[in-house]
């Protein structure tokens, strides 16, 4: 890997622990089984937006 000239070789690395939280406990990815490792890695993330950034609903027409 090459970030503005700074260049870090594989060996250079360390390894992060991936946890997530389930059914109110957290636990490391590594302790799931392989099919809970494979659900994992296929969630999506998203993100929230602030409250002032919600789309404007739109307005019903008003009864005559």
């Amino acid at each position: 890997m090459n970030i503005d000239g700074i260049e870090i070789r594989d060996e250079e690395r360390t390894r992060c622990e991936v946890w997530t939280r389930v059914m109110g406990y957290h636990r490391p990815v590594s302790a799931f089984n392989a099919g809970k490792q494979s659900e994992h890695r296929e969630r999506t993330c998203f993100s929230e937006q602030p409250s002032g950034a919600r789309a404007e609903r739109p307005r019903r027409a008003e009864a005559a």
